[in-house]
């Protein structure tokens, strides 16, 4: 069975959930921006492995065969046959149908997961899209016009008996997330974390799956924000030479030579993929065991929570 790609969009990729255990080697972790869009799109249609993630604005996309598919994230007015089809629920598609997807009407990444998952090469134990290092995906680079994307046949056309539909996310313009600090804090004035804290910071325009600048007041350094390049994770906060905070996002580099004032909790990580340019965010901070017991009691959960206020 595979999908033809008619309209691609400005950047639609191929993602599962990250190539891990590769930083030491220099390969980027990379996989989907909104593990909560994700792991829904998972819990509609079975573990389909490798879903489309599409930014602001979606593809258009013909089926050759039957298909039972799932859209989540951002709402990007999908239609099928012209006709509108509702996001997080499980939808049956007849060959020769058309997907359209439109502009991103909140948030800005919209996830397409098909029963069987896109049947693409695994590469390092992971079908995610390294754009930067073109590597993965469908040759390392997102989609264009005329692509067929291979998806993997399954025996039984059955939908899974434990969710048909979910209820739908919200996705404000204004964020609040949590962090840890550490694991350089001590690199900051007590006015500059106070300012990190309470401050109200605006996603610039110039950010992408690697890194979220943002615009606010700077954060103030003891002496400085260079260090010794050491290891990035997903929601490490880098507070630059200009006191500017930067979000390292899925495609983050593996080590960094600034210092990281936080870290933002896993949970959080889903408000911020789906902030615009222009959109706005707050930090609160949590203690580490704040967070741990957090985990320990919603565990899993707390990623499909993730898009509220806890």
């Amino acid at each position: 069975m595979s999908i033809r790609v008619i309209v691609p969009g400005p950047l639609t990729t191929i993602q599962d959930a990250g190539r891990f255990g590769y930083q030491s080697s220099g390969i980027r972790p990379c996989g989907v921006m909104d593990r909560a869009a994700y792991d829904a799109a998972m819990a509609l249609l079975g573990d389909c492995g490798a879903v489309l993630e599409a930014t602001f604005l979606g593809p258009t996309l013909k089926f050759g065969e039957a298909a039972v598919l799932a859209l989540t994230g951002a709402d990007m007015q999908a239609k099928l046959d012209g006709v509108p089809v509702p996001r997080y629920q499980a939808i049956a598609v007849q060959p020769g149908q058309i997907l359209s997807m439109g502009m991103a009407l909140s948030g800005c990444r919209g996830y397409i997961a098909v029963r069987g998952g896109i049947d693409v090469p695994s590469v390092l134990g992971s079908r995610s899209t390294d754009l930067k290092c073109r590597l993965g995906g469908l040759e390392g680079r997102a989609l264009k016009a005329g692509d067929l994307l291979p998806v993997r046949m399954i025996a039984a056309a059955e939908l899974p008996a434990a969710v048909r539909s979910m209820s739908l996310p919200d996705y404000p313009e204004h964020a609040v997330v949590r962090v840890i600090l550490g694991p350089q804090a001590e690199y900051f004035t007590a006015e500059g974390i106070a300012a990190f804290l309470q401050e109200e910071y605006e996603v610039s325009p110039d950010s992408d799956r690697m890194g979220m600048r943002l615009d606010g007041p700077a954060v103030a350094s003891l002496d400085g924000t260079d260090i010794v390049s050491d290891g990035i994770v997903f929601g490490s906060v880098q507070i630059t030479s200009s006191g500017k905070p930067i979000l390292l996002m899925a495609d983050h580099q593996t080590a960094g030579g600034y210092a990281k004032l936080a870290t933002v909790l896993s949970f959080d990580l889903p408000r911020l993929a789906q902030l615009r340019p222009g959109n706005t965010v707050r930090f609160r901070r949590l203690s580490a065991e704040a967070a741990q017991e957090l985990y320990t009691t919603k565990g899993r959960s707390a990623y499909i929570m993730g898009y509220r206020e806890a």
